[in-house]
């Protein structure tokens, strides 16, 4: 671990430790105020349509309600159209059925209690916090169902004993105005679930790019402040994995219910299970990061290969995401991915320390789970990797060979063994005549 550092022997006073500090600071400040506008940009573009879904989503409600259903209508349909859309991004079919068991387990507590207890402020007290309880135990988290559950039990309690027979419209109201929002998310303005997927992944993409180039040139330079950096910047992206889940979920719902986005079905596939490795990615490129530090603070000696395969690997990221948008065949990423894991197998085999070595092992991590996000399945990643990795070790120590093929003796050798052969008979022949006993 990068906390695990060497007695160290840099000669930096403390004013300079501090300057260095500071110049940490600021970058990450300045890091940080640019991720934030575009965060800024991006939900100013996710609340454009949010809300114009929303008024949409209103206007059609009020109208049906004022034309076709009976009084107060006009109120509720739109009111839950509204809540809907704007509430339950990415799962609004799953929370528009939330919405109607809400106000129907509203209606049966509201009823029940008020047949029990009456009319009045602390009934309507006690009805409430019963259904919201009851709400809770069911959902087992505050949500649409929550939320409709005690709003109706605070109709019923208050305006059933002025209008009787409010239960049934109720319901109506809530369905009519979930359907309404259903319509116009999937009918009348869906969104574009590849545009959707592709902004909020970008922020990730150039990241992992960007910090996996700087990581390699810090290696190749021996700069540990440098690889620091690195590992700070790849820690802050928290908030843009939540952001890219928020996305899938929203996309997936496109792709789902909507007929005009149906044909996007395949992309969205490819795209998302990209996309949902990129977690993953993350998490590789800051254990080389850590280690990477680590080997530096240590004097660890890092060959030139561990560099360049740590810029290979960023190039892979840059070609896995143009092939997946373009739905091409991911040639040119796994190219990429072996080139890194034979520079690994290169490095392996030209001696490297602990860490060094944990280095390598995470390159070959980061590029199986480069190629599972193009779409292979984990034996086969492991497979490819592992064959490059061994090919780059065998090409700068080959294996020994089992057999070693003999030189076949030339004529003259074999002449002087016939010869060397024959006197050696001859000395055993004459040896023998001469041990006889005479006669």
């Amino acid at each position: 671990m990068p906390e695990d550092r060497p007695p160290a022997d840099r000669d930096l006073s403390r004013l300079d430790e501090a300057a260095e500090r500071g110049g940490r600071a600021v970058e990450r400040v300045r890091h940080r105020s640019g991720q934030a506008g575009r965060i800024r940009a991006r939900q100013w573009e996710i609340t454009l349509v949010i809300a114009v879904q929303s008024g949409l989503a209103a206007a059609l409600a009020a109208q049906i309600a004022t034309h076709f259903l009976g009084p107060g209508s006009h109120v509720f349909a739109p009111a839950a159209a509204v809540g809907t859309i704007a509430t339950a991004i990415g799962q609004r079919a799953r929370r528009t059925f939330e919405l109607l068991a809400g106000v129907g387990l509203g209606i049966v507590i509201g009823d029940t209690l008020r047949v029990i207890f009456g009319s009045g402020p602390w009934q309507t007290g006690v009805i409430v916090a019963l259904a919201i309880a009851s709400a809770l135990l069911v959902a087992g988290k505050g949500g649409p169902l929550v939320g409709q559950a005690g709003g109706t039990a605070v109709l019923i309690a208050t305006l059933a004993p002025m209008d009787r027979g409010l239960e049934v419209p109720r319901i109506v109201d809530a369905l009519v105005g979930g359907m309404v929002g259903l319509v116009v998310v999937a009918l009348l303005l869906p969104v574009n679930p590849m545009r959707v997927l592709d902004r909020a992944a970008t922020p990730i993409f150039t990241i992992l790019c960007e910090q996996l180039d700087q990581l390699g040139q810090a290696l190749r330079q021996r700069d540990s402040g440098r690889t620091r950096r690195v590992l700070d910047r790849l820690r802050g992206t928290e908030g843009d994995i939540g952001r890219l889940h928020d996305a899938l979920s929203g996309a997936e719902e496109v792709v789902t219910i909507a007929p005009a986005r149906w044909h996007r079905r395949q992309q969205f596939h490819r795209y998302a299970r990209s996309a949902e490795n990129l977690e993953r990615l993350l998490l590789d490129s800051r254990a080389l990061a850590r280690w990477s530090t680590t080997a530096l603070q240590y004097d660890e000696p890092i060959p030139p290969e561990l560099p360049d395969a740590v810029g290979r690997l960023g190039q892979a990221v840059v070609e896995m995401r143009t092939e997946c948008l373009s739905s091409g065949d991911p040639q040119r990423t796994r190219e990429l991915v072996e080139e890194c894991a034979e520079l690994a197998g290169r490095a392996g085999a030209k001696g490297v320390r602990s860490f060094g070595d944990a280095i390598v092992t995470g390159l070959r991590t980061a590029s199986s789970d480069l190629l599972r996000a193009v779409g292979y399945d984990a034996d086969d990643a492991n497979r490819i990797v592992r064959r490059a990795a061994g090919a780059g070790g065998s090409a700068v120590s080959p294996p020994a060979r089992r057999q070693l093929r003999r030189a076949r003796p030339t004529r003259a050798a074999r002449a002087r063994r016939r010869a060397h052969l024959a006197n050696r008979r001859g000395d055993r022949a004459g040896s023998s005549a001469g041990e006889r006993p005479a006669r």
